[in-house]
């Protein structure tokens, strides 16, 4: 069995975006909040996971520090 890659194929950006050229991507992909990467091409790279949650309603910033989700580190006890 072969694990998919961790960023999604140029396809399934093109998907996503209903975009075929990479500049069009882009700016949809920007328009619309998504976080990505250029390569040396030119072409937008979207990581895997981040592309599951954002398709399932979860916004990943939100995600990213514990102050942002409601919760914080209690290290008042540890010696």
């Amino acid at each position: 069995m072969t694990l998919p890659s961790e960023t999604l194929s140029d396809e399934e950006v093109s998907d996503i975006s209903g975009c075929s050229r990479k500049n069009d991507q882009v700016d949809w992909l920007t328009k619309n909040g998504w976080v990505f990467l250029l390569n040396r091409a030119g072409a937008p790279k979207i990581g895997r996971l981040y592309a599951r949650l954002r398709l399932t309603g979860i916004n990943p910033a939100t995600l990213s520090t514990p102050a942002a989700a409601g919760w914080s580190l209690d290290t008042s006890k540890v010696r």
